[in-house]
């Protein structure tokens, strides 16, 4: 049996020699390793969306592919391709970067929604499927991806379908005065990722993956979680609601970050703690509250604030 919040603890300090200031986002990034999920970094350029997710991978020992996602990408290009074989007469799967235990995914909104398409089965079933023959992807699997959200040009909307498979939505801002200052510090010879060493295992990981599903959510907590989700399906300012994939999210998330904490139980506060990362990219809002500026953030405030929080309970019963 593995310490879920010993494991946690040495990959964020780990990690957090790297990016600086920003405990919440490594936080929510190791939240999403353990809920064996993909994350969407959505930030603006320069912030270390892109060093998060190699310091991640390094301090995992974990294989690391990245894809520069650009207009004239592929779905072979992040899949890979059969290649015949001139000697054997038979033809070779040469597999592509998806094929990776940490994925990092750059400017993702920048390639079509063909190649997009291509992402669906490797995040949602972890396997590709090329010519005719499945191929299963490696455990663990993890997608990172980052996207600009100011600029427009040459960019491509996600698709629903496709950010409903990300299992949160995460930012980083700017950093503080003195964080920045740090930053400067730390890179004056050379950059800190080239110094990172792997502080656990793959085989570590997916021992605490399990471990979490053992963490207790009482049967109150349970029906907290569903009518939350059930609530934006029936807001008049939401188009979408969250599908039953919120809930589940919104479930294993909680069990993740309360393992994280060293407790062997969910409270209340986990769950609303996650709630604005987990569902807010998952919701459409109507065309006049968009008029209005109504931002999803908003409507899940509003929710949280209406529905009654049950008492924690503490012990399985």
């Amino acid at each position: 049996m593995i310490d879920v919040q010993e494991f946690s603890r040495k990959l964020v300090a780990n990690v957090e020699r790297v990016i600086v200031g920003k405990s919440s986002a490594v936080q929510l990034a190791v939240v999403g390793l353990l809920s064996r999920g993909h994350l969407l970094i959505e930030d603006v350029p320069g912030v270390g969306k892109t060093m998060l997710a190699r310091s991640l991978s390094r301090s995992l020992d974990c294989s690391f592919g990245r894809i520069q996602f650009t207009p004239d990408l592929l779905p072979s290009d992040v899949t890979g391709v059969s290649i015949y074989n001139q000697s054997t007469r038979e033809f070779e799967f040469k597999p592509g970067p998806i094929v990776s235990q940490l994925v990092l995914i750059d400017e993702i909104n920048r390639a079509t929604p063909k190649t997009q398409a291509a992402l669906l089965e490797a995040m949602e079933e972890r396997q590709i499927t090329v010519d005719g023959t499945t191929y299963p992807l490696p455990e663990p699997f993890m997608v990172m991806a980052t996207q600009n959200p100011i600029e427009y040009e040459g960019t491509y909307n996600l698709p629903e379908a496709e950010l409903d498979r990300f299992l949160m939505r995460v930012t980083l801002g700017y950093p503080g005065v003195r964080d920045e200052i740090e930053v400067l510090d730390r890179q004056q010879y050379h950059h800190p990722v080239e110094d990172l060493e792997p502080v656990t295992t793959s085989e570590e990981l997916i021992a605490a993956q399990e471990q979490i599903k053992s963490v207790f959510v009482s049967p109150a907590l349970k029906e907290y979680i569903v009518r939350l989700v059930q609530k934006t399906r029936e807001h008049a300012d939401l188009y979408l609601g969250a599908s039953p994939r919120g809930s589940l999210v919104l479930y294993r998330t909680s069990q993740a970050r309360a393992a994280m904490m060293g407790r062997l139980y969910v409270l209340p506060d986990d769950v609303k703690f996650l709630v604005p990362v987990v569902l807010a990219h998952r919701l459409i809002v109507s065309p006049s509250a968009r008029l209005r500026n109504v931002q999803p953030g908003e409507i899940l405030e509003a929710i949280m604030e209406q529905l009654p929080v049950p008492e924690p309970e503490r012990e399985r019963v």
